[in-house]
């Protein structure tokens, strides 16, 4: 089971940004995690119809990142970030793709998703997002809903994979 760690009982009384920053890094350490302890052959097994494995799990997470903390806040283009245009394409799989690639960059564009959401207030707009100007708060609990989704789907496709056995 990908497992999320208990947040700490300071958080409870905490800002409304450091609850929601504390359950985003929570949810992407589980995404992250969902990768520990397989083989690269377990990482890319297709268990589903769709394009889905637990490596294009991390590696679509990593899109979402640069989506809606690059693309949303610079205003820079999908092309000059380096991602894919569409979410279904995040899922692709190449043969350089590697459980320790995809997990470096998962956490180079969680870091940077940091430094660039830093100096903003949960009522700053980003105006780079293709819905249109969007409050920082919003795009925090969109982030938090998708990765959550995305950690029960790592959840499942592990179990899968594990064959029924439980982790830890």
């Amino acid at each position: 089971m990908v497992s999320l760690p208990s947040t700490e009982p300071t958080v409870f009384h905490a800002a409304l940004r450091e609850q929601f920053e504390t359950f985003l890094d929570e949810h992407r350490s589980a995404l992250h995690d969902s990768l520990n302890g397989l083989t690269e052959e377990q990482a890319r097994l297709s268990l589903v119809t769709s394009k889905t494995t637990l490596l294009g799990l991390v590696k679509h997470a990593t899109f979402v990142e640069k989506v809606w903390f690059d693309e949303a806040v610079t205003c820079r283009s999908r092309a000059e970030i380096g991602i894919p245009e569409t979410p279904d394409e995040s899922f692709d799989l190449d043969d350089n793709d590697t459980i320790a690639s995809v997990q470096r960059a998962h956490q180079r564009a969680c870091a940077a998703s940091r430094r660039a959401t830093g100096e903003l207030t949960l009522d700053d707009l980003v105006l780079g997002n293709r819905r249109g100007p969007l409050p920082l708060r919003w795009v925090y609990l969109h982030v938090l809903r998708e990765l959550a989704q995305h950690c029960g789907h790592a959840d499942i496709l592990r179990e899968q994979v594990l064959g029924g056995k439980r982790d830890g």
